[in-house]
């Protein structure tokens, strides 16, 4: 049996011809099409503030809305002010990020969490606060969240909805 060779897939010169006119003829010159159709969801009014910050942004399918917990149920309301129902939204999602800054919204994630994971819809939590309420809102959202991330800023939400092209 002969013995394996070991090449090392980074050679010095690797970089270099990546960046030569040659081989940028192989790049795609179109923008990325969008590949999720995420919605975003703030389940407080801190996390409402950071929402209609970055729905300002240009977006391809996101939709972003508030939740605001009423009966048992929940109802979204679009940034813009637009009523909607957590099942018309849920049925043409992919992924749903839940935005808190304390734990107001603990209903509203329970009752998205279990719709998304009866749906088998992928969630994700930002909590966006350094202060006490982080700390709430993380319990809050941590039963409900497969991703979570504490200690975020609003950057981190606009990098998130960037790395899923939203």
């Amino acid at each position: 049996m002969a013995p394996r060779t070991y090449v090392d897939p980074t050679l010095p010169s690797s970089c270099a011809r990546a960046a030569t006119a040659a081989e940028a003829r192989y790049r795609i010159q179109r923008p990325v099409a969008p590949a999720r159709a995420p919605r975003i969801i703030a389940l407080d009014d801190g996390a409402a503030e950071v929402v209609g910050h970055t729905a300002e942004l240009p977006w391809a399918n996101a939709r972003f809305y508030v939740c605001e917990p009423a009966d048992g149920t929940v109802t979204l309301r679009g940034i813009e002010g637009r009523p909607a129902t957590l099942a018309d939204e849920l049925a043409s999602a992919d992924v749903v990020v839940m935005i808190a800054t304390d734990d107001a919204g603990a209903d509203c994630a329970y009752t998205i969490g279990k719709a998304c994971w009866q749906r088998s819809i992928m969630t994700a939590g930002l909590v966006v606060s350094d202060d006490d309420g982080a700390d709430r809102a993380v319990a809050a959202l941590r039963p409900h969240a497969r991703v979570l991330l504490p200690g975020a800023d609003e950057s981190d939400v606009v990098e998130l909805l960037t790395a899923l092209r939203a």
